[in-house]
């Protein structure tokens, strides 16, 4: 997998500030440090359960993944 998750992510930064994937965007790219190279589950996972209060739920952070890997 070429791509990281965190560049992925990005995409979604400009949106409705309402939207909970904006917010999921905005949170990581304001977190200096989020694992920005990283295209392991097990990794964002374990970091967001620990650092990431900006994400609402770890089922959205699922749901992205599932769509990063799908695009992929």
């Amino acid at each position: 997998m070429a791509r990281s998750f965190y560049r992925y992510l990005l995409r979604f930064r400009h949106g409705c500030e309402e939207d909970p994937i904006v917010r999921f965007a905005n949170g990581a790219y304001d977190d200096h440090s989020f694992p920005k190279g990283s295209a392991d589950y097990e990794e964002l996972s374990g970091y967001l359960e620990v650092h990431g209060d900006y994400l609402e739920s770890m089922v959205l952070f699922d749901e992205l993944w599932e769509q990063f890997l799908h695009e992929a």
